[in-house]
């Protein structure tokens, strides 16, 4: 018998392996060559748990991982087969996030704390019908090549009560050594 540490090991290494699979047979199906750079890129990015820029991707890859250059490429064209999302925080940074599937993905960035949450599966269904829906009428006018990318930003509530709490505080030491 084996304990739920060992078996959540295991399915992580079984998810994983179906991951790069997956995008591995996408950059096949591409005409593109399987590295060792893009698949030490690849098995990075499932283990992270949100959008990250190339900077920290890169430094996740480790002194045996690859130049920063090659990280952008490789970006460049896991973007270009659909096998990663560019994101974006409220600054302009840019994040890219591995998505293997073709469920629409949303997410909303804390502009106090750089969080990124993903919305969920519901409003990201309904808000994508919607977008497709305009993407469908511009195509209609001739445009062609049509696209989006939709991120929304604000501050989370814990952020806001922390940010009030502070401010609260700074206020009540203020006021005290007035006093």
């Amino acid at each position: 018998m084996s304990s739920s540490t060992q078996a959540n090991a295991t399915l992580a290494k079984t998810d994983a392996k179906s991951a790069v699979a997956t995008a591995t047979a996408r950059l096949k199906a591409a005409h593109l060559r399987i590295t060792q750079p893009r698949l030490t890129i690849l098995a990075t990015m499932f283990r992270r748990s949100q959008p990250e820029s190339i900077e920290t991707i890169h430094e996740a890859l480790g002194k045996g991982g690859c130049d920063l250059v090659t990280v952008y490429r490789c970006m460049a064209v896991f973007e270009e087969i659909g096998i990663v999302r560019r994101t974006y925080f409220h600054n302009g940074t840019a994040l890219y996030s591995l998505r293997l599937d073709d469920a629409p993905h949303y997410h909303i960035v804390c502009k106090a704390t750089n969080s990124v949450d993903e919305l969920d599966a519901a409003t990201s269904s309904e808000l994508n019908t919607a977008l497709v829906a305009v993407e469908d009428k511009l195509r209609a006018l001739g445009f062609t090549n049509v696209s989006h990318i939709a991120e929304f930003f604000g501050t989370a509530p814990l952020a806001s009560r922390n940010s009030a709490t502070e401010a609260h505080r700074g206020t009540t030491s203020a006021t005290s050594e007035l006093i």
